[in-house]
């Protein structure tokens, strides 16, 4: 089944289709906190920080809602599945009768950092395969920043160089009669264990897909890492992938290498894909999802970082404060380098002029405005059928509140085509956001 992003209600089962509506119940009307997501571990939420500060998404955003046989969507996007349902949410810029959800495609590769030569969106069964694609070399540079993973690892030998334990009951049954050699073992540092194995498998398998090649050799950086990879784990067995996918059934933990954990569980995605989504085991929910309000502002910092500070919310990274002494922490958005100008990235319907929608919205911005001493606030959003622009003037003020949505292109014959036409939209785009 496919909808899109935020359809105000407008996806409705048939009567024959409420087994869906039943699959689709045991995770709708719920905050995604509430999912308790650690328990679905096929079932991927991006970003992965949800919860985190003070937006705090996780606790006031649903997948969807179900009232009857009436599915309502808000700002989630992706793909998920339980039992022999299967749902794709699109982003709702997508128009053409084949469904091909071009804007969804290039906000990741864009935030994701992927350029993928001659790519075009598969059919809907594949599209978690893209989604991962996309997710799995950047959080591998990402893990990778911190190190090559080495864990302890026992290490049996038989020599004359004896600097462990002695291992009597082996010794006796190797080297009798005497030769010189004792059997001992150690424990040592060992750069190929389960995890670096995991990545490996992993990163052979994307070797397979038609894509995958590419992903790995898009640029010098995942070369590097690739071939690092493939020094480390000289045990590396095509044969042995069900014994590491065992090895890593239970979540990573580790103080330092925190970043290794999403890691592990986009590569058990990928590696169990099929299985995934193809299995019948009862009940289990799996996918790959977007918040598209975060998918959307990383995708404009794309666009604006050479003119604008990104303060990340989710994240805490570049955090202001309302007032002195560091109290009331605020992340707008977007600050020019100069903060003579603030912007706030808006993924929901933001083309309306009446005064009731958005209310809370200007009133956010021009609290921000106020707080920089900036008489210039922009709202950030994009727009189905052309470049938006609309200028408001705060009554006996100076200062102006400045609407601008990005066009989007549709009914593109190919994501080169959309390409394209996005790259002169986003120039354009840039230009109107100056004082």
């Amino acid at each position: 089944m496919r909808t899109t992003d935020n359809n105000k209600g407008n996806f409705v089962f048939n009567d024959d289709e409420s087994y869906h509506v039943e699959n689709l119940k045991k995770i709708g009307n719920q905050k995604i906190a509430d999912i308790k997501i650690e328990q679905h571990p096929d079932l991927l939420v991006f970003p992965p920080t949800l919860g985190q500060h003070h937006d705090d998404i996780q606790n006031s955003s649903k997948i969807f809602s179900l009232h009857g046989h009436k599915l309502t969507t808000y700002n989630i996007m992706g793909f998920m599945g339980i039992n022999d349902t299967q749902l794709t949410i699109c982003s709702r810029f997508t128009k053409k009768e084949d469904g091909k959800d071009y804007f969804l495609h290039y906000m990741l590769q864009k935030v994701f950092a992927i350029n993928i030569f001659k790519f075009d969106q598969t059919n809907d069964k594949e599209n978690i395969w893209d989604f991962l694609l996309y997710l799995f070399p950047y959080f591998l540079k990402k893990a990778f920043a911190q190190g090559l993973y080495k864990e302890y690892k026992r290490n049996e030998y038989n020599n004359a160089n004896v600097k462990g334990a002695i291992d009597v009951k082996r010794h006796i049954r190797t080297n009798l009669p005497f030769a010189g050699k004792i059997a001992y073992s150690t424990r040592e540092y060992s750069y190929d264990n389960s995890i670096t194995q995991l990545i490996r498998h992993t990163a052979e398998y994307i070797k397979t897909h038609k894509f995958g090649n590419g992903i790995l050799t898009a640029d010098s950086d995942m070369i590097a890492h690739i071939n690092q990879l493939n020094y480390v784990t000289p045990s590396y067995n095509r044969n042995d992938r069900q014994r590491i996918l065992h090895a890593n059934n239970k979540p990573f933990v580790h103080p330092y290498f925190t970043e290794y954990k999403m890691l592990q569980k986009i590569c058990l995605q990928i590696l169990r894909y099929e299985k995934m989504t193809f299995g019948k085991e009862k009940d289990k929910i799996y996918g790959v999802l977007f918040d598209g309000a975060w998918l959307w502002e990383e995708y404009l910092n794309t666009i604006l970082k050479d003119k604008f500070t990104h303060p990340e919310n989710k994240t805490g990274k570049g955090k202001e404060y309302l007032f002195e002494e560091n109290k009331q922490p605020i992340y707008p958005d977007f600050i020019s380098k100069d903060k003579k100008i603030i912007a706030d990235a808006k993924y929901k319907h933001s083309e309306r002029s009446n005064d009731e929608y958005g209310r809370e919205d200007y009133y956010q911005l021009i609290a921000y405005m106020y707080r920089f001493n900036s008489l210039n606030g922009f709202l950030l959003f994009p727009h189905a059928e052309k470049s938006f622009h609309e200028v408001l003037k705060i009554k006996e003020t100076n200062g102006y509140l400045t609407k601008v949505g990005l066009h989007i292109p549709q009914e593109k014959n190919s994501f080169d085509d959309f390409k394209s036409e996005i790259s002169p939209l986003e120039t354009e785009f840039s230009e109107k956001i100056t004082i």
